[in-house]
Parts: C-alpha cells; structure tokens; sequence
C-alpha cells in the first residue's frame, strides 16, 4: 500500500532504504466509511493523510449552513493546514464523502522524519510549494471567474464529484445557490 505513497516521493527525489523503513513502521492504513468525520472544528488536527482510495471533503459553518472548503481525492494528501501546523484548534471539518482507505502520519513523526531523513525535508518542501500553488489558484478561480468556469474547472479537477458529492456541497464550494448550479447544468455549454 505504500509503494503507491513512495512512488510519489521518488518522483522528487530519492528515498533512503532507511526512511523506506521508518515510514513503513509508522504510517498507519486505515480504512473508513463514507461520512465518518476525520476532524470536526474545534479539534486539533493530529495527522496529515495520504488517499489511497476515497474521496473528501472539507467544509466549515457559516450562519447554520455547510459551506465546503475544498474536495480531495485518491493520490491526494489532505488536512487542516492552520490547524496541522501550528497544531492549534481546526476551523473546518473533514468529512469522507466515500468509503476511503488512508495513509496517516502523526505531526510528531512528521516531524522525527524531518528532522532525521534529509531526504524527506526536501520531498516535504517541494509537497508545501506545490499545496500553496494549488491553493492559489483555488482561491483566483473562486475569485475571479464566472461560476460556469469554477464548475467547469471543479469537473476537471475532479471527474468523479457529481458521484461523490450532493450538489448542495458542490454549490456551496462554487459560491452558488443549487438552483444556479442546476441552471448550469442544464445549459448546452456545461460539461
């Protein structure tokens, strides 16, 4: 199950046997049912996963409505950022929207992994860099484009989400009522 998590790192760059070892000890396969919740606001988020298979979702309240911050799926690495970092109380949830197998790291091992493997401060940078681009460009496309290019680009990102998300979660992500995204939908031009 790791070799698929190892390949991504040797993409980077190369990776001790010792590591390989470390890794293989302390990562932890977990496989959980749709809905379970792997954060809710207010906790702090202890580890960063790795999707092997599923699909997840992450979203916070906003005047008694669930508005979904961010979808992830299989190869995808996911947690509360702000909350994993500075191990301070998360703002968001973290809900599977599938039957998902993960990967998990604790924030201690993380750490021990830094701090011992060379390697591995490197692979973990270059991840970082690559997280802020996709956040980025995350938040200029909910910014600045129409709601039929944000649906557009969440269908590419994303292929799978009409099967694994409600419309509402994926409303709620466009910035868009139901019934536009719906209008959306039906148009000749939406995929």
């Amino acid at each position: 199950m790791l070799n698929r998590l190892f390949d991504i790192y040797e993409r980077i760059a190369p990776i001790s046997t010792e590591l390989k070892e470390y890794l293989n000890d302390t990562i932890k396969c977990v496989r959980l049912p749709k809905k379970h919740l792997l954060l809710v606001e207010g906790q702090v988020c202890r580890n960063i996963f790795f999707i092997d298979a599923g699909f997840v979702r992450a979203y916070y309240a906003k005047d008694g409505k669930e508005m979904t911050s961010w979808f992830s799926g299989a190869g995808e690495v996911v947690m509360s950022i702000k909350s994993f970092l500075k191990q301070t109380a998360s703002a968001e949830n973290i809900e599977l929207l599938a039957d998902s197998t993960l990967l998990a790291l604790s924030y201690s091992q993380l750490q021990f992994a830094y701090q011992n493997f060379s390697e591995f401060n490197y692979i973990g940078r270059v991840l970082t860099e690559r997280y802020f681009i996709i956040s980025e460009e995350r938040a200029t496309v909910l910014r600045v484009f129409s709601a039929r290019h944000r649906y557009e680009d969440l269908l590419k990102k994303h292929p799978e989400i009409l099967q694994k998300a409600s419309l509402g979660q994926i409303a709620s992500h466009l910035g868009i009522t139901q019934e536009t995204l719906s209008r959306i939908r039906r148009s000749k031009c939406a995929f």
